[in-house]
């Protein structure tokens, strides 16, 4: 795995930079990503925010959340809320599923809700990173969702039709 330097304003300028531009032209395409939102984060947490809300299969809709900090750009994507049953099924099928994911992985974060995460160097955001991040997220929670749903929520959940 590549060290991270710490980037020149530059860097974080350029990677800024690439998102934005990456984002205008997805939404002008009109074909998964239906929004997005760029935050200035002024907490000293990181330097920019943006919220990616694109069209899913499973779930209506994915949203994507970049960070780009000093060093890295960490994204992430709710998941599910907690099992509300059978959470050791849900936790080591989302677990034994991870082997399988590329550049991401499932955690749990705030209110035990389950999360899609990973993270890549800033000096390493360009368009084709940002069509894995986005591309990958989409996949993996439309690939996963309907099996951990159906297990942490089987009185509740059902797996929509194919072709909807």
């Amino acid at each position: 795995m590549p060290v991270a330097e710490i980037p020149e304003e530059e860097e974080r300028a350029a990677a800024v930079a690439a998102i934005d531009e990456w984002t205008a032209r997805e939404l002008a395409r009109g074909e998964s990503l239906v929004a997005s939102e760029r935050q200035e984060v002024t907490d000293r947490t990181a330097s920019h925010r943006w919220y990616l809300r694109f069209k899913g299969e499973e779930k209506d809709f994915i949203t994507v959340w970049l960070t780009l900090g000093q060093r890295t750009l960490h994204h992430e994507a709710q998941f599910m809320p907690a099992p509300e049953e059978n959470g050791e099924a849900v936790y080591q099928y989302l677990l034994r599923r991870n082997a399988d994911l590329y550049g991401m992985s499932f955690c749990l974060g705030p209110e035990d809700a389950i999360y899609l995460i990973g993270r890549v160097a800033a000096a390493e955001v360009n368009d084709e990173e940002l069509d894995r991040i986005a591309g990958s997220s989409i996949h993996y929670v439309d690939e996963h969702f309907p099996t951990a749903m159906t297990l942490g929520y089987p009185k509740l959940y059902r797996r929509r039709p194919r072709g909807r």
